[in-house]
């Protein structure tokens, strides 16, 4: 203790004495003593001292920069002015290689849900404040829905026993065509949901180093997988079209809901108006959307000139198509999986029994039962490729 006192009083005592010392000095220079000049000679120049009385011209806000710079010179006000509303100055750059060389500042525009704003802010608040947090919330209240029906219905079918005797659902064709595309709609919808939402539910968990190297893989997946679905895509619709037009069938069974809340389903043909819909705005309709939108942000349509403004509303239209297909696709996923009993297994294998076509294309059966569709429609070389049953059918 004796040894911190006396480590005090000598801090003390050295500040007393440094600042008597300063004080002695002041004391010393004479009163009129002028300033010292700055470093160097240079003083910066306030460009409202140069002309403070500039303002008070009727003109004054509506001067151009060469005028500005005659009675204020420095003051570069009317040139950030037409920056901020989206001007497009001189560039030498050709318009092929740099449409917007001479644009700093998109100009205003309102897009529906944003404010009267520049582009770029427009297209932030579209997709922040309205595509983000609601297409997350259809995508979260669509899984729940399921959930929900799942604990309460169970899968649907069942009620009519096999009998043994197969009938071809789906040809090698078609169904390769539905699992090309199926496997690149997943790997999309994947990469898609991570860039667009997992910085909400993600990042948090794996830190941003490895958030950071995770979407960069899947943006590269999803711009390489996209042709493929493209492709895919045609050829589903192509294969599938013919039998998803709409009926009289279709509308008894839109009228009952297709029998879902009751023991019964209602007849249809090969593909119900639930599977129609599905087929048309689930599939078709969002997917060609998804895909034009697809190709102007990866610029692969010949002939635009990709401006900023075109690739924001590309954007936000792919963005609302595709989380409007994945919210349609993963009805029909559960259905196609746990939600209808031996429903994979004819995607899977192509066959299916004619009790289970019976319960849930009850018109379908009947048209193969009467000779108008085939129960084996595929070409194969060897009977023994088919179910017997089925060979026996056809």
């Amino acid at each position: 203790m004796p040894n911190r006192s006396l480590s005090r009083w000598c801090l003390a005592a050295c500040l007393a004495l440094s600042a008597g010392l300063l004080h002695a000095q002041d004391a010393a220079k004479p009163a009129d003593a002028p300033a010292a000049a700055a470093p160097g000679g240079i003083r910066s120049a306030n460009i409202f001292e140069i002309a403070p009385d500039a303002d008070k011209d009727p003109g004054y806000a509506s001067q151009t920069n060469a005028e500005r710079r005659q009675v204020q010179p420095g003051n570069n006000a009317p040139m950030w002015r037409d920056v901020g509303k989206g001007v497009t100055g001189y560039s030498s750059l050709p318009v092929t290689q740099a449409p917007e060389a001479g644009n700093l500042i998109q100009p205003f525009v309102q897009y529906p849900g944003s404010a009267l704003t520049n582009a770029g802010e427009a297209w932030r608040q579209v997709r922040n404040h309205w595509l983000i947090p609601y297409g997350g919330s259809l995508l979260f209240i669509v899984l729940l829905s399921m959930a929900i029906f799942y604990k309460a219905k169970g899968p649907l079918g069942g009620h009519v026993p096999d009998t043994g005797r197969k009938i071809e659902r789906f040809t090698p064709l078609e169904r390769a065509a539905h699992w090309t595309n199926a496997g690149a709609f997943v790997a999309l919808a994947i990469s898609g949901i991570v860039m667009a939402f997992g910085k909400f539910f993600l990042l948090p968990v794996i830190g941003t180093t490895l958030f950071g190297w995770l979407t960069y893989a899947l943006k590269n997946v999803h711009n390489f997988v996209g042709p493929l679905f493209a492709v895919s895509l045609l050829i589903v619709i192509i294969t599938f079209v013919k039998d998803n037009i709409a009926n009289k069938a279709d509308f008894v069974w839109l009228s009952k809901a297709g029998g879902m809340l009751s023991d019964h389903e209602v007849p249809s043909h090969r593909f119900n108006a639930g599977e129609k819909g599905m087929f048309w705005w689930g599939v078709t309709i969002p997917g060609i959307i998804v895909v034009a939108s697809g190709l102007v942000l990866n610029k692969l349509v010949p002939g635009l000139l990709y401006l900023r403004g075109d690739m924001q509303i590309a954007h936000m239209i792919h963005l609302a198509a595709a989380v409007f297909m994945m919210a349609i696709l993963m009805g029909h996923i559960y259905m196609g999986t746990v939600g209808v009993k031996g429903a994979y297994g004819a995607m899977k294998t192509g066959y299916v029994d004619e009790g289970w076509a019976k319960e849930h294309h009850e018109l379908w059966y009947d048209d193969i039962k009467a000779g108008k569709i085939p129960a084996q429609r595929s070409h194969v070389a060897d009977d023994a490729k088919v179910p017997p049953a089925a060979a026996a059918k056809a």
